[in-house]
């Protein structure tokens, strides 16, 4: 199972949802789906901004637990 970490990066940087949403570009209802795990997919692009935000390594978001 691929679990989203982007709530555990946010709050590591101190950055809010809205804050985020404002850095990367992303409408705020499409972040909600990715940090509460609801995301289906998710595109390079979104991630690279993702990242360049947060200062942060994509390992550092998405992670894989064995079910």
């Amino acid at each position: 199972m691929i679990i989203i970490n982007l709530d555990v990066m946010m709050a590591k940087r101190k950055m809010s949802l809205n804050e985020l949403s404002e850095k990367v570009g992303i409408t705020l209802a499409n972040l909600s789906i990715l940090k509460n795990n609801k995301a289906k997919a998710i595109r390079f692009s979104t991630l690279d901004a993702i990242c360049r935000a947060l200062d942060c390594q994509v390992s550092d978001i998405i992670e894989y637990v064995e079910d």
